[in-house]
């Protein structure tokens, strides 16, 4: 191997790799700025405009889309007629390519940025060489990964060939790369024309961690982020301290989130199966702390517990004395940290986007043979958008605790009921194959606590049994999306037995 063509945005690592390949006695060529990091770095390069004879132009957007490189790239070097056309013209093989991509999901990341500046970072030459490459990996080692170096290098000083295998391994891996920076090309152009379902969805997620199995020990599993920016996201938290991340810890972790992102007071979220089993709310977090708790203190176990301020030293006593799988706050005092520290497997994730603004888009939900996708539910109602449908008007009171339930009942799998009672769930129904189920769960869970609690039912009631079994359980309140054509039998038992009702307008379906 003889000729190596360097160039790359991201330059981390780039002067040593190049170095190497030069005391292995490889030509370098370069382009722009790689070329002058590389001859400022005191190693032999030449310019791409020399091997083309050709300057580089138009700002640059001309320089490598030329035969002298892509038929050094292309050439068959086993097809004479490929040999004998490059001996005619004078072109000379490249063996390496090393190359990286214009940063376009950084330029689109940065606030306000303007279309033109998107436009001018998406890379023409660096993929058309590296798919160029990549194509001809039989002759060509394709590198577009800086973390790759070491390991590339390492064989370029043993003086080891590379087999076809591990050629193609880095083909492979050139056309993920190239794949995903035209995904994420296409969808923000796509965003720009306001088109929300196109017909091709070009999605791209970047491997987070591989995870030792799935829902199910018999099941392989990895953990990718999307492309698309979300916040708050599992994916930007730091664990501290605590064995991996599962497959089921993830689901319940980000379920957590999604929910405690309703909140901008003081609130801990505690999450079983993907369902809350305990929210609370309360000046501080330790008080919020202790009505999650109290919510369920027998569901919690091996559950996961979700705050949005910082974990206290008194908060992390008292999880340390429960067997928990995840704890994660966007901080934690050196104190919490201490008392948890000697719950070595408890998983402590930080995630300071949990007390900033939330950014939410789709949700993406995988059939057999195809996928789902939807806008993100980012409903939400005040009092002002209630309509109050029964005789008795709900208390001011009342009004606040039913718009704190309508927040949790949208985070549990339908159909959902929850009961709540001074800024705490008191009982949870969820995924009942009927409404009037779910209402018997959440007051048998919820027991005494259930007197003066208010209820909040995702979807509309198509029977007034749920009033009835709220009213038996002690409930002075209702909130509901209203909408069936029943809805008045419901509103009339709801009036016989003194009980407040406001109908949202919105479902909040969580299949």
């Amino acid at each position: 191997m003889t000729r190596a063509l360097i160039s790359v945005s991201d330059k981390t690592g780039i002067v040593d790799f190049a170095r190497v390949l030069q005391e292995a006695g490889v030509e370098i060529i370069s382009t722009g700025g790689t070329y002058r990091t590389l001859q400022e770095a005191g190693i032999a390069v030449q310019e791409v405009a020399t091997v083309t004879g050709f300057p580089e132009m138009m700002d640059g957007r001309v320089k490598t889309l030329h035969p002298m490189i892509h038929g050094g790239l292309l050439a068959l070097r086993d097809n004479e007629e490929h040999v004998k056309a490059a001996q005619e013209h004078g072109i000379t093989m490249i063996d390496y390519v090393v190359v990286n991509l214009y940063p376009f999901a950084k330029t689109i990341e940065k606030q306000n940025v303007a279309l033109h500046d998107a436009i001018e970072n998406i890379d023409i030459g660096g993929p058309s060489m590296l798919r160029a490459a990549a194509k001809n990996y039989r002759f060509v080692v394709t590198v577009v990964d800086p973390e790759d170096y070491a390991s590339i290098a390492q064989k370029v000083q043993a003086g080891q060939a590379f087999t076809e295998q591990e050629r193609f391994a880095l083909s492979a891996k050139v056309f993920r790369h190239t794949a995903a920076y035209d995904a994420i090309i296409a969808n923000y152009l796509t965003q720009q024309t306001g088109e929300d379902f196109a017909e091709d969805l070009t999605l791209t997620f970047k491997k987070v961690q591989g995870l030792r199995y799935g829902e199910n020990p018999h099941q392989k599993a990895t953990f990718y982020k999307s492309s698309i920016k979300e916040s708050p996201s599992l994916v930007d938290a730091i664990q501290l301290q605590g064995k991996e991340l599962s497959y089921n810890n993830i689901q319940d972790a980000g379920a957590a989130i999604d929910l405690l992102a309703e909140f901008q007071e003081s609130t801990v979220v505690a999450v079983k199966h993907m369902n809350p089993c305990g929210v609370g709310t309360a000046p501080s977090i330790f008080g919020a702390w202790q009505k999650a708790f109290a919510a369920d203190p027998v569901s919690i176990f091996g559950g996961i517990v979700a705050a949005n301020r910082e974990v206290t030293e008194d908060m992390a006593q008292e999880l340390t004395g429960l067997f928990l799988e995840i704890v994660i706050a966007p901080s934690f005092s050196k104190g919490a940290l201490e008392k948890l520290a000697k719950k070595k497997n408890v998983r402590v994730l930080q995630l300071p986007a949990l007390s900033e603004a939330v950014v939410r888009h789709v949700t993406l939900k995988s059939v057999t043979g195809g996928l789902l996708v939807q806008d993100a539910d980012t409903a939400t109602v005040t009092k002002e958008n209630l309509q109050v449908v029964t005789k008795r008007q709900p208390t001011q009171q009342e009004l606040d605790e039913l718009l704190f339930a309508w927040k949790i009942v949208k985070h549990v799998k339908s159909n959902a009921i929850v009961l709540t009672k001074d800024g705490q769930t008191v009982g949870v129904g969820a995924g009942q194959m009927n409404r009037v189920g779910s209402a018997k769960i959440a007051a048998q869970q919820a027991g005494l606590l259930s007197q003066g609690s208010v209820l909040a039912s995702d979807a509309f009631f198509p029977m007034p049994d749920t009033v009835e079994e709220a009213a038996n359980a002690g409930v002075t309140a209702i909130i509901q999306p209203g909408g069936s054509i029943k809805d008045q039998a419901s509103i009339d038992m709801a009036d016989a037995l003194g009980i407040a009702m406001v109908f949202t307008g919105i479902r909040h379906f969580k299949h």
